[in-house]
């Protein structure tokens, strides 16, 4: 019976190295975790922007308004424009019927340069038959310059034209209308606040705090508030208040548009702003790569087909590339995504088809 025992112990121990040998082991290769495909970026050093938030309207830059008159005194007959039009140049704003004593001012100095003349031509020819003299000539010539003078002055006040019209003196924008159909009024009097295409300007609003850190010549990107679609406009600050408003308790910064024309906003429209106030430079890796725990913000790096963790601290944290500062490896891709799957130290294949950090 021992004999037995001894051979039945035997040949359990040989059927368990058998297993062990043919893969029965449960702590080697069986529990290796099989790589995860992820995709990678290169990190790229790049110039970000600390930015300044500000909010205002499209309208008239007071630099260059205009205030639209006529030297005549009279009554508006026509008015084409409302306030807030978009106009061209040439096109017609009003029209003024002369007042009738501009008129009568106009006609008796016709009359007057008619009389002068005549007297300088009956006084030519007195002179030749030896019938007056020189200085009766030389008073005649110079009543005719008077004349001719006085003339040209009431022309230019307006008394030569019936009815007067007023036009756009550029493309531009009539921000006001300060008279109405059938209204006398004085010579010189405000008829028409203009502002020129060209002098449409952001008049925005910013944070005192945060005012202090503009400077004119700064960048700016101008985007209308109800056209979340519209692309940007290009701008540059060119006046920072040194006061406060007091009525919207913010300080005013006036940005002008680049370019040509304003991409056809109306004055008036509501406007977004974010000025340039700083740049610095900053890893750019994509906003997918970026992760955060209780110790801190990091993203991982490839090396010899582990992840790698890197800590960061995020610079700037707006839009796609973000701006991170670390210790990371610029030969090293970055992994954008499947990174959240991750630890330390786990086996990755990068698919092919690298995202460039932009």
């Amino acid at each position: 019976m021992n004999t037995l025992l001894r051979a039945g112990v035997l040949a359990a121990m040989i059927t368990l190295a058998a297993c062990s040998s043919s893969g029965g082991d449960t702590s080697g290769n069986a529990n290796r975790k099989p790589p995860v495909a992820v995709q990678t970026a290169m990190p790229v050093q790049r110039v970000f922007h600390t930015r300044v938030e500000a909010f205002g309207t499209l309208a008239a830059d007071s630099r260059h308004a205009q205030t639209l008159t006529l030297p005549q005194a009279g009554q508006i007959v026509a008015a084409s424009v409302t306030p807030g039009r978009r106009v061209r140049r040439g096109q017609t704003l009003l029209k003024l019927a002369t007042d009738p004593s501009a008129r009568n001012a106009y006609q008796q100095s016709v009359n007057a340069l008619n009389q002068a003349r005549d007297e300088l031509t009956r006084t030519q020819r007195l002179h030749a038959e030896k019938l007056a003299t020189n200085s009766q000539l030389d008073a005649a010539r110079k009543a005719l310059a008077d004349a001719q003078a006085a003339l040209d002055a009431q022309a230019r006040l307006g008394g030569a034209q019936a009815v007067t019209t007023l036009t756009a003196p550029s493309d531009g924008v009539v921000t006001a209308l300060d008279v109405a159909l059938g209204e006398r009024v004085a010579a010189g009097a405000k008829l028409v606040e203009f502002a020129p295409q060209l002098a449409l300007a952001a008049q925005l609003g910013a944070e005192p705090e945060a005012a202090a850190r503009i400077r004119p010549g700064m960048t700016v990107a101008i985007a209308p508030v109800y056209a979340t679609s519209a692309q940007p406009l290009p701008g540059t600050v060119a006046v920072v208040a040194d006061a406060v408003n007091p009525q919207t308790h913010l300080v005013d910064v006036l940005a002008t548009i680049d370019g040509s024309d304003s991409a056809g906003l109306a004055a008036g429209a509501a406007l977004s702003a974010r000025i340039d106030v700083e740049q610095f430079s900053a890893w750019s890796v994509p906003r997918d790569a970026l992760l955060s725990d209780e110790q801190g913000s990091y993203v991982f790096q490839t090396e010899q087909g582990k992840a790698h963790r890197v800590d960061v601290k995020v610079v700037s944290p707006d839009g796609d590339p973000v701006g991170v500062d670390g210790k990371l490896d610029p030969r090293a891709p970055v992994i954008a995504l499947g990174a959240y799957e991750l630890s330390d130290g786990d086996a990755v294949k990068a698919q092919r088809g690298e995202r460039p950090a932009k």
